[in-house]
């Protein structure tokens, strides 16, 4: 009987998940302790279990007040949350126990393939891993640094300076987008000294373990790096230029958004808008006074997200990216799908597009939900909240302090799924690729 129950929490599948819930019910406990707040009002355990989901799942969707509400102490503890987020359960867990241990057993290694690449070493793991802790707390230091010194210049005093650089610099590379400021940066939409370290980081931690391993490593050059690194650079950088233009067309006379600051002052908050939809959810615009076009972009680049094993959420940057390939395979009439002159495996093809289609049901389903609970919500902020609790994006339009509870619980849970979802998925096709002695007669269904 022991052996068994052994057995089940061992299994990746069920492990992952439940490591993810230990952590944010731990630091719903955490939250909810009259250190953890200001003020006389406790907090409500479906707020801080939200919160501490928004943390760990490092959306920083907020139905609290982070400034105004959370004490220092629970300031700490969300920090605290979304850098254990930001490395993952799994990643956490490993490295434990590669200090206990110092080696990785075998299913353990197949739990965690699914958090680095498939496109890489079970054997490259351990180095992996510590290149991304060492990377990952080098520029978490460089941003905080740099972040404390313009804090310190905008006349906050040392020790306030230096927090502030802290938290939001381990906020922006873990792509947490929690702010110490109520309306996030949006006092600071002009000024580069804040945006761009804030926006360099959350890109950097968008990136994902196996980019930052090939990219890092010594005497491995472009020709050789892998097409899942490519794909993610390119893609990433793509995704950039095209929603910074996108937002600077949309958004250029719309007197709410950019239209109240000089021309090339409007360069900067587009630039922001576009590294943080698919990475973090800071914003230095009032979401809620975008056009509706605007809005319709950012649920499209959140949905896409970043990086696969990094901290950002969505479909990710190559599953997009091989769907596209696909369809221009398929335009072009060529038997197989190629990127970078190597032919992509049709297991990877089957995988890229079950993350897609479940991502939109799952998307599709959240929004009827949400709609049932909150009738007097236009649609457009509706599905802009559910795919950016599901994306793990973090920005709303607003209406994420007013949500019934019902919605609360909903985006709670897709917080949660959008997460661990990929991580179960990756984890069944590890465990269960079997090969078959037998295979049917083909078939071929008309389409279109």
């Amino acid at each position: 009987m022991i052996q068994q129950v052994k057995a089940f929490f061992r299994h990746p599948g069920r492990l992952i998940p439940l490591l993810f819930v230990a952590v944010i019910l731990a630091g719903t406990l955490l939250l909810m302790l009259p250190v953890a707040h200001v003020g006389s009002r406790a907090t409500r355990f479906t707020d801080a279990l939200f919160t501490s989901t928004s943390a760990v799942s490092v959306t920083g969707l907020a139905v609290l007040d982070t400034p105004v509400h959370w004490s220092w102490f629970g300031q700490f503890v969300i920090m605290l949350l979304f850098q254990i987020g930001g490395f993952g359960i799994m990643t956490s867990a490993v490295l434990m126990a590669l200090l206990v241990t110092h080696k990785l057993g075998l299913r353990t290694k197949l739990a965690t393939r699914m958090e680095v690449s498939q496109a890489l070493n079970l054997g490259d793991f351990k180095a992996i891993l510590l290149r991304t802790i060492v990377f990952s707390l080098i520029v978490e230091a460089v941003a905080a640094l740099a972040l404390a010194l313009r804090f310190s210049a905008l006349d906050y005093d040392l020790g306030a300076a230096v927090w502030y650089g802290v938290f939001h610099s381990v906020s922006s590379f873990n792509n947490a987008g929690f702010a110490l400021f109520t309306d996030s940066l949006m006092g600071f939409a002009t000024d580069p000294w804040i945006c761009v370290p804030v926006a360099l980081a959350s890109i950097l931690g968008s990136l994902g373990m196996p980019v930052i391993y090939e990219v890092t490593r010594r005497h491995w050059g472009r020709r050789q790096w892998s097409v899942h690194t490519k794909l993610t650079l390119i893609g990433s950088g793509l995704l950039i230029v095209l929603g910074w233009g996108a937002y600077l067309v949309i958004e250029w006379s719309n007197p709410a958004t950019f239209g109240q600051w000089a021309w090339y002052d409007r360069i900067l908050p587009a630039f922001f808008q576009s590294a943080m939809v698919r990475a973090s959810g800071f914003n230095s615009i009032d979401i809620g006074a975008m056009r509706e076009d605007s809005l319709l972009a950012s649920i499209i680049l959140a949905f896409i997200g970043g990086g696969s094993a990094s901290t950002a959420g969505g479909i990710k940057v190559t599953t997009f990216f091989l769907l596209l390939l696909v369809i221009w395979a398929e335009v072009r009439g060529e038997p197989d799908v190629t990127a970078f002159r190597r032919r992509i495996d049709p297991p990877v093809i089957r995988e890229a597009l079950t993350v897609a289609l479940v991502y939109v049901a799952c998307n599709a389903f959240g929004v009827f939900l949400m709609q049932r609970f909150e009738p007097d919500i236009d649609i457009t902020s509706i599905m802009f909240e559910v795919t950016s609790a599901f994306a793990t994006m973090g920005q709303s339009t607003g209406i994420t302090y007013d949500l019934s509870e019902p919605s609360k619980w909903l985006l709670t849970i897709a917080m949660y799924t959008g997460r661990v979802g990929p991580v179960l998925f990756a984890a069944s096709l590890a465990l269960r690729a079997r090969k078959r002695l037998y295979r049917y007669p083909s078939a071929r269904p008309l389409v279109g």
